[in-house]
């Protein structure tokens, strides 16, 4: 009995220590991989972001993207989505608008979601505007109006994230989206700093569905200072073992966009352009080669832990 007692503690001690255990290992690499999501943002916006984050996705290191469906420039993105079913791109949730003379609304009608509007029926600036007003019926109800309209006009969503962190900015939003990630079945961008962001505790609220990535990496404005080129090679050269997400917002520095984005240096058109030259660079093909960073999508996430 004893014996029987002992091969069995083995066995469940060996077995456990053979699960994979990283998020890492889940997908099939090893514990010290360098796994890194090269990712895009704002898809949608304009004619320009739309023409710079394709150049990036298809001649640059860039691996991923996502779209904001709400936006003008959505049916375009849209299109080359159902024309390239092969390319990563998710739906970057939508429930702002935040530049100055460049607006959009809901995609739901506006009666139906009418807390979610400012007073010119827009989509609030801000997040603090969104979270003083919205009615959680009208937040997901919203939301999963972006979700159809999306694969009405053939998207297939590798991923969803949120614009400005909106969906993601109180318990009841985090739970909506998590909700709608867990139905379609793709997985939410969610990062282990991200309780420490937003102010509260997402874990209580995760389950084993759910991929939550090691880092997110994004420039701020003291980094554009800086300069963007410093910032994104110490972020390559200093990533450790783990799955990562380093976002960017690739657009030309042309009219259209600094009308776009006029009043804003914070993630303007010039910003753009910058992350635009390093992610289509040699400089950047190099590093990640030299530090031995694998770049991967959210697709291969999305097939290969919640649609096997």
């Amino acid at each position: 009995m004893r014996n029987s007692m002992c091969f069995l503690l083995f066995f469940a001690t060996s077995y456990a220590m053979a699960q994979p255990t990283t998020l890492q290992e889940r997908l099939g690499y090893a514990k010290d991989s360098k796994l890194l999501i090269i990712h895009a943002d704002d898809l949608g916006v304009s004619h320009s972001e739309n023409m710079a984050s394709i150049h990036a996705l298809e001649k640059g290191s860039v691996s991923s993207a996502s779209i904001m469906v709400p936006c003008p420039w959505f049916p375009e993105i849209a299109a080359y989505s159902k024309a390239n079913p092969k390319a990563d791109l998710g739906l970057h949730l939508t429930l702002t608008s935040e530049w100055r003379v460049y607006k959009w609304g809901p995609v739901t009608s506006h009666d139906e979601v009418f807390s979610l509007l400012d007073a010119q029926g827009y989509l609030n600036e801000g997040v603090e505007a969104l979270l003083k007003n919205a009615k959680l019926e009208h937040v997901e109800k919203e939301l999963r109006s972006q979700i159809e309209r999306a694969k009405k006009f053939g998207i297939d969503p590798t991923h969803f994230d949120a614009h400005m962190g909106a969906a993601l900015a109180s318990p009841d939003f985090l739970q909506i989206l998590l909700k709608l990630g867990r139905e379609y079945r793709v997985p939410v961008h969610i990062g282990k700093e991200f309780s420490q962001f937003f102010n509260f505790d997402f874990s209580q609220y995760l389950t084993a569905q759910d991929v939550v990535i090691d880092r997110t990496i994004m420039a701020s404005g003291p980094n554009y200072k800086s300069g963007m080129e410093n910032f994104y090679t110490e972020q390559l050269k200093s990533l450790q073992p783990g799955v990562h997400v380093l976002l960017l917002h690739a657009a030309y520095d042309n009219d259209e966009m600094k009308a776009v984005t006029i009043g804003h240096e914070d993630f303007g058109a010039t910003w753009r352009q910058h992350d635009v030259d390093f992610f289509t660079s040699e400089k950047c093909k190099k590093l990640i080669e030299e530090q031995n960073i694998k770049v991967i999508t959210w697709r291969e996430i999305r097939d290969k832990l919640l649609r096997q």
